[in-house]
């Protein structure tokens, strides 16, 4: 909840709308929404949300709203309510919808095999897991072990590439301030036995020990 923006913006959005001469600009900025989104809820949307008399709540006075009414220019200010203060939700793993949430075992696979140089904090925090989950997959002691494929969080849908890219920085920035060096994923090092296994395919000249079709 942003501050000095009313408990419930949207309903007190609607009351504005249906009951003064605001502008959809001055009822945006009021209720920290975008215009557009008061556009939609004077269009269509309002007609499915109660609107919220904020004088009766005392985050408006009349005279405020007379003021800003004769000057499209003029920015509502919030008053003084007597209500309790939302409680702000405390900074955890991020929320996931419950549809995406059994793909998280494959983003943490994932996570570990392309980025061992992630704290298993930054996994907890990228996609809204747990130390313990990290832990069991890591261990390969997760229940689910035998179904869990390795996919990338941000195919999933489970954060953004901007969101990975700045974790990956930051753990790597921290290694080379502590004088460690980054950790080979365990994709890099399939790729290199994948690659000298390529190598040294007919690397060994065996004509030598072919016939020649000549006998002596």
């Amino acid at each position: 909840m942003a501050q000095n923006a009313p408990l419930m913006p949207k309903q007190v959005a609607v009351w504005l709308i249906e009951n003064t001469m605001l502008t959809f600009d001055q009822i945006a900025d009021f209720c920290h929404l975008h215009s557009l989104e008061v556009q939609t809820l004077a269009d269509e949307e309002g007609l499915r949300i109660a609107g919220q008399n904020p004088m009766n709540t005392g985050e408006l006075t009349k005279e405020e709203i007379t003021r800003c009414e004769g000057d499209a220019n003029a920015r509502l200010k919030i008053s003084k309510s007597d209500l309790p203060e939302p409680l702000m939700r405390s900074k955890g793993p991020r929320y996931t919808p419950v549809s995406k949430r059994g793909d998280k075992p494959d983003a943490i696979a994932w996570l570990l095999k392309h980025h061992p140089e992630l704290a298993d904090s930054q996994i907890v925090k990228l996609i809204g897991t747990t130390k313990n989950t990290i832990n069991n997959i890591r261990n390969k002691t997760h229940a689910n072990m035998i179904n869990i494929k390795p996919r990338s969080p941000i195919e999933l849908g489970l954060c953004r590439y901007d969101e990975l890219d700045a974790a990956v920085t930051k753990a790597r920035k921290k290694l080379e301030k502590e004088g460690k060096s980054l950790p080979q994923s365990e994709a890099q090092i399939e790729a290199d036995m994948e690659n000298n296994a390529d190598t040294n395919k007919g690397g060994f000249d065996f004509s030598n020990f072919l016939g020649t079709g000549t006998n002596d």
